[in-house]
C-alpha cells in the first residue's frame, strides 16, 4: 500500500489499489438521481475521479478543469466519486454549471472505495485518486495522490485518455 497523507498526516487506506493492467471489479454508486450505477456497465474510456468531497477548492478546480478538458473529447467520460450524498453533489453541479463530468456516491455501499483502495478509514472519506478506465474496463491509468489535498495530473490524465481514442 502506498503510503498517504492528510494535511500533513499519515491516513489508512482499506480496499484493494489498483494498477495499470487490471480490470476494474464492479462497484455500485448512487447518481443524483437516487437510482444505483455500476460502473463497469458505463461505456466508453472513463475518467473516474476519487475525491474526499466534491465541495471543497482542491476537487471544485479539479472538476471543473475535467469538465473542460474533456469536452472536445468523444466518447470519453468523465466520473466523479465521493462520500457526497448525491442531492450535495446535485446542488454542486448546478451550481458550478459542470455539464461533461458525472458526480456519484459511494455513500450507501462503500464499494468503490473497496474495489479501488481508496476508503480512508480514520475520515469515512474517499482520497484523492485518478483512474483511467478503456472500454473494456481495463485499467490503463492510476495515480493515488500522496497528499489527499493535492490535484491529479491533469496534462499526464488527459494524454492517456487522447492516445486511448
Amino acid at each position: 500500500m502506498k503510503k498517504i497523507t492528510f494535511k500533513g498526516k499519515d491516513i489508512t487506506l482499506e480496499g484493494n489499489q489498483l494498477s495499470v493492467g487490471d480490470t476494474l471489479k464492479n462497484c455500485t454508486l448512487v447518481g443524483n438521481d437516487l437510482n444505483e450505477v455500476e460502473l463497469t456497465k458505463t461505456n466508453g474510456i472513463r475518467v473516474i475521479l476519487s475525491v474526499p468531497s466534491i465541495d471543497t477548492p482542491v476537487c471544485d478546480t479539479e472538476v471543473r478543469r475535467f469538465n473542460k478538458e474533456i469536452e472536445s473529447l468523444p466518447n470519453v467520460h468523465c466520473y466523479t466519486v465521493s462520500m457526497d450524498l448525491p442531492f450535495a453533489q446535485a446542488r454542486w453541479c448546478g451550481a458550478a454549471g459542470i455539464n461533461r463530468v458525472t458526480t456519484l456516491s459511494d455513500y450507501k455501499y462503500r464499494s468503490f472505495g473497496d474495489t479501488t483502495g481508496t476508503y480512508i478509514k480514520e475520515l469515512g472519506l474517499l482520497t484523492r485518486a485518478s483512474f483511467v478506465v478503456d472500454e473494456n474496463n481495463k485499467v490503463i491509468f492510476v495515480e493515488y495522490l500522496d497528499e489527499v489535498a493535492n490535484e491529479p495530473s491533469y496534462d499526464k490524465i488527459i494524454s492517456v485518455v487522447k492516445n486511448a481514442i
